[in-house]
């Protein structure tokens, strides 16, 4: 005993040494009696005193547990302390009490762990009082840890060293262990899950990032070690600023050990205010109860100017009280000011139980931040006032988590939704209104007013009635054009006239039965919605006049697990949709974002949906796919817990359609949809697609991050979505396109559908749209779809199809009107690039005749080879050629973002407008999708880094490398393939003209074409422009655009922005097709 208190009074290491010697004694069962034996001869010897403290480095004492209601174990325990880790004292002993208002279940055959365990009292006390499972002490002070061993020791025995056994013949030593660990690491590492977590973890007020920088061991000195256990290091969270980073990081680690019904307990000074500490676990998906409050001293050695200087700089006001009975609260520089003047100062202690509201979701969410997108969490929040809300978002957030976290590019989706959506939709209506859809069913739209307008423009028709309700987004003209009588007399049928008519459906009819449309678009009103009376009449109606109706169920469509009755959806139920008729819905009805809309057509005509699905595909480009995903995540909440096919319905064929003639397709829509180049059915995901303008290689990171930013966000400022004046930045910088408070910026989710506006201003005009050989097709189908006058401009192979100024001086000569379409500065679909020169020489052209210009930048932004070409400057060209040219002459810049970005599927389309009468004419064409708030708040981040040196700069740099290197392998390629190949020097497309055209080829059928069942057959083809696409695709599933597309005749466009294992089978396919060639 002497020579062991000897060697503590020598110093506090001397005496950290003596005791880790006696706990090696107490580890040992040979000597563990013995040395119990020693401890309690300590206890008698040195006693409680302080003086023991300073004079032998350490104290044993009592902490009465019999005072704490309900407690019917041991009176107390007996607990060593030691001046390098912390010693029980008012935070600890709240926090116990706070404990104890939880039920005596609470830790009832548990697994526990306590964080900051310090010499492991309430470790002990837990597993004395509640009998869990296993309760797990921890610490980041290794000491601590040792002396926590010594206490458990000291308490699982008694003073004659017996083992003393609880009413389930069990010691402390059965269910307590202590393990050094930097908060939940030692679970983390070891893939153990608990039922509950608590700690009484220090806040930090004046947090300093070097104290954990050294090295820690248990033989560093005291001080640095209790500093460890104060744990003084910035955690990189928000709440860093208020103290408490240490418990937000230690809430964060303890979301992915907790079990899904676990709970979390956590003492909480209230120095920040209750609200900022109850909101750290809100904002992580938790429902918090606050368990026990009480006032504490402020200690005397404890420095708040660090709080005073964060109330200088913010609007944020901690808060103190004075002394413990006053109950106004008082801001850190008023405590501050009284402490410095000799008074006691206060604040609150709080004990919080806080459990996860949905678990396993907001478990999948931080797992996905936790895999590189940790700097995205501080945006994360996830409180909630509404339960409705929290059940929708939530759930979202995971999704999007999962797949942002899986999925390292966003893969090929049908212009006719995506086929996940288009299953959940029609499983909806199959389980909860008992209609037998599939998923060709369905065709999605971005919005109701897209669907209806696509509609009406399919169609064409002379006449269409539309509900008063519905009318509000179509294009002006329609709905103050009187010709309604234009097949008698003879007017042109160009001619579109709609009738706004009342929703009730008596009023309807009548008008119907007069007029005698041939396309009806309307709802039905809520007092008729309830029966299937009023909808039976419309069809009637509509039926027997050969007119095409096309029934609003959006008001009544819930989505809800116990969706209201619908009159429509019953008679659906039992009786197919008739040929002349379809349903349409726009679903806006979410919990959250009330502007985040998806619409869907059903039909049961395959005609119809197939005509409709190439209406989105020519007029709008796509449907944007996050859209379709959040909505997508609202179906299958509700089909997750179904069982499916329980009771499976029967199938049955479309009603046959009357002998009344009907209206058929505008012979527009019917010519672009016969012969465009538009995508190809791919129902077993098998085909290759090097024919669109799609990013599939993998998604950055930094996009990755702002996408899921952009909805782990609550209450976004109208700043943080305001794009323009990235965009205004982006245009100048990019191409000097200089901008002015007259300049109009135009948003969409795809730049296809600003174009499509675009062309129906051109038509409106009277003028001509002038495409120069060797330009998107799909632009061109577009304005043959809109009925617009084109002109086809030829270009040169030896000027490698570009459009030149002496071609454009001959072709625009006798065009009144012109509106010249330039893709550039990369050209889509060659992959050249016009230079600035040769874009003024061009612009010079147009001037001189007054075209209006549209320059599409979409398919820009991935220059091989920036610095040898020399980027674009247009601002003195544009200057110079607006004030001396003719008065018509305007430029409008049209952009799309995703290609830039490498985006994948967050797409966004910009158009720039500078002449007031484009801008009042664009607008007479409302029915514009425009990009959700979501989608805004990413392209702005986006912008902003891209406008940085590094990161998603270099990101970018590196795959226009790579597209550079495929570009060169799939030239090589086609060269040996018998292909005579244009080398590009952008972007992700280029052109090859076969050598074998006009060759007559055997080429075999799959399966898929013959039948099932059936011998594969054979058909003869002479390889040309028209039919070279086909060919292809069907003997090797390859998807490329023919002649007929690109406008050059003879040469194809393939794309390579393919996923890498995709564009590897692509020149597979190129071989594969050489032979069938040569056979």
């Amino acid at each position: 005993m002497e020579e062991f208190l000897k060697q503590c009074q020598q110093s506090g290491d001397a005496a950290y040494g003596a005791l880790r010697s006696l706990l090696e004694k107490l580890e040992d069962p040979k000597t563990r009696r013995d040395a119990r034996v020693f401890l309690s001869e300590l206890h008698s010897r040195v006693g409680s005193s302080d003086d023991c403290l300073s004079k032998y480095h350490f104290q044993i004492q009592d902490i009465l547990l019999d005072q704490y209601q309900g407690y019917r174990g041991r009176k107390k325990l007996t607990m060593m302390v030691i001046p390098s880790i912390f010693m029980p004292e008012d935070w600890s002993f709240t926090f116990y009490e706070g404990l104890n208002r939880h039920t005596d279940s609470i830790f009832k055959d548990k697994t526990v762990a306590e964080l900051g365990c310090g010499n492991g009292w309430i470790t002990i006390a837990i597993a004395e009082k509640w009998s869990p499972a296993k309760v797990y002490g921890l610490d980041i002070n290794p000491r601590a840890v040792k002396v926590s061993w010594i206490n458990l020791y000291m308490n699982a025995f008694d003073e004659q060293g017996q083992p003393i056994y609880d009413e389930e013949k069990k010691t402390l030593l059965d269910r307590v262990e202590f393990h050094e660990s930097d908060l939940l690491a030692y679970f983390r590492e070891r893939d153990i899950q608990l039922e509950r977590i608590v700690g009484c973890i220090p806040q930090i007020l004046n947090p300093n990032p070097e104290a954990m920088s050294k090295m820690i061991t248990e033989n560093a000195s005291e001080e640095f070690l209790y500093d460890l256990s104060n744990y003084c290091a910035l955690q990189g969270f928000v709440e860093d600023q208020f103290g408490l980073g240490l418990i937000a990081r230690a809430v964060e680690e303890g979301i992915a050990v907790i079990k899904p019904a676990g709970i979390m307990i956590f003492n909480m000074g209230g120095r920040p205010g209750q609200a900022v500490c109850k909101r750290l676990f809100e904002r992580r998906g938790f429902r918090v109860n606050r368990l026990w409050q009480t006032k504490i001293l402020q200690a005397g050695d404890t420095d708040i100017s660090a709080l005073v200087e964060i109330e200088k700089n913010s609007p944020h006001r901690f808060e103190f009280f004075m002394g413990l009975s006053g109950d106004q609260p008082i801001c850190a520089r008023t405590a501050w000011a009284y402490g410095k003047a000799g008074g006691r100062i206060s604040h609150a202690l709080s004990v919080y139980s806080c459990q996860l509201r949905q678990p396993n979701q907001v478990k999948m969410i931080f797992e996905f931040l936790k895999s590189g997108f940790e700097e995205i969490s501080s945006s994360l929040d996830l409180s909630f006032e509404d339960d409705s809300v929290a059940d929708e978002k939530i759930p979202f957030l995971a999704y999007l988590a999962r797949v942002l976290k899986e999925k390292s590019y966003f893969p090929y989706e049908p212009p006719a939704g995506c086929k996940r959506f288009r299953n959940l939709i029609a499983g909806f209506f199959k389980a909860y209104h008992h209609i037998p859809l599939t998923s060709d069913n369905v065709v999605v739209f971005p919005s109701r007013t897209v669907a209806i307008e696509n509609a009406l423009r399919l169609f064409s028709p002379r006449l269409a009635i539309v509900d008063e309700h519905l009318t509000r987004n179509l294009p002006r003209q329609w709905l103050t054009s009187l010709a309604i009588e234009t097949a008698e007399n003879g007017l042109s049928g160009d001619v579109l006239t709609v009738i706004e008519a009342p929703r009730q459906s008596d009023l309807m009819i009548e008008l119907i039965n007069k007029l005698k449309p041939q396309v009806v678009i309307t709802g039905i009103s809520h007092f008729e919605a309830v029966t299937s009376s009023a909808f039976v009449q419309l069809l009637d109606a509509t039926g027997e006049i050969g007119s095409r109706l096309f029934l609003d169920i959006s008001d009544h469509f819930e989505l809800s697990s116990l969706p209201g009755s619908s009159g429509v959806l019953k008679y659906l139920s039992g009786t197919p949709l008739p040929s002349h008729a379809a349903i349409v819905c726009g679903l806006v009805k979410n919990q959250v974002y009330s502007d985040l809309e998806v619409a869907f057509v059903i039909s049961e005509e395959k005609a119809i949906l197939r005509a409709l699905s190439k209406t989105v595909e020519v007029l709008e480009g796509n449907t944007s796919l996050i859209s379709q995903n959040y909505y997508g995540c609202l179906f299958h909440e509700l089909l997750a817990f179904q069982l499916t096919d329980r009771h499976p319905l029967p199938e049955r064929r479309s009603e046959k359609p009357k002998s009344v003639e009907m209206i058929g397709f505008a012979t527009s829509a019917v010519s672009v949809i016969d012969n465009a180049e538009l995508s190809i059915a791919d129902d077993q995901n098998t085909l290759i697609h090097m024919d669109v303008d799609q990013w599939f290689l993998p998604v950055p990171p930094a996009v990755k991050a702002a996408i899921f930013e952009s909805f782990a966000r609550q209450n976004m400022a109208e700043t943080e979505i305001d794009v323009t004046p990235c965009i205004k930045d982006f245009v100048k910088r990019n191409y000097g396109f200089q901008t002015d408070s007259s300049t109009e910026f135009i948003y969409s989710d795809c730049s296809q559908a600003l174009f499509s506006k675009l062309v129906l201003c051109c038509v409106q005009e009277g003028g001509t749209m002038c495409f120069p050989a060797g330009s998107n097709g799909n632009y061109v189908s577009v304005s043959k779809f809109l009925k617009a006058n084109i002109l086809n401009i030829p270009t040169k192979s030896e000027d490698s199809f570009k459009l030149t100024e002496e071609i454009l001086n001959k072709a625009l000569e006798t065009v009144k009107k012109p509106w010249v379409y330039i893709s550039g500065p990369t050209i889509n679909p060659t992959g050249l690039l016009y230079s600035n020169k040769e874009i003024g020489n061009i612009l010079t052209a147009c001037a001189r005749v007054g075209a209006r210009v549209v320059i599409d930048t979409s398919f820009s932004g991935l220059e091989y080879d920036f610095e040898g070409w020399g980027g674009w400057n247009l601002e003195a060209c544009l200057s110079k050629l607006s004030s001396s040219g003719n008065p018509s002459f305007c430029v409008s810049l049209l952009g799309g973002l995703s290609l830039k970005l490498l985006s994948g599927a967050l797409r966004f389309g910009f158009l720039a407008l500078n002449q007031p009468l484009l801008i009042d004419a664009f607008y007479s064409f409302p029915g514009l999708s425009k990009p959700h708030c979501t989608d805004k708040y990413a392209i702005k981040k986006l912008l902003a880094l891209r406008a940085q040196e590094g990161g998603i700069l270099d990101v970018v740099k590196e795959q226009t490398r790579n597209l550079e290197s495929r570009a060169k392998r799939l030239k090589e390629a086609l060269e040996k393939c018998g292909w005579e190949v244009l080398r590009p020097s952008a972007g992700i497309s280029m052109v090859a003209k076969p050598s074998f055209l006009n060759k007559a080829v055997k080429l075999s059928n799959s399966l898929k074409d013959t039948g099932e069942g059936k011998k594969n057959g054979t058909y003869e083809v002479k390889l040309d422009d028209s039919t070279i696409r086909e060919a292809i695709v069907k003997t090797t599933g390859l998807c490329i655009n023919g002649g007929s597309w690109t406008g050059i005749p003879g040469y194809c466009r393939f794309t390579i922005a393919l996923e890498d294992s995709e564009f590897e089978q692509a020149l597979d396919c190129l071989v594969k097709f050489k032979s069938i060639v040569g056979n």
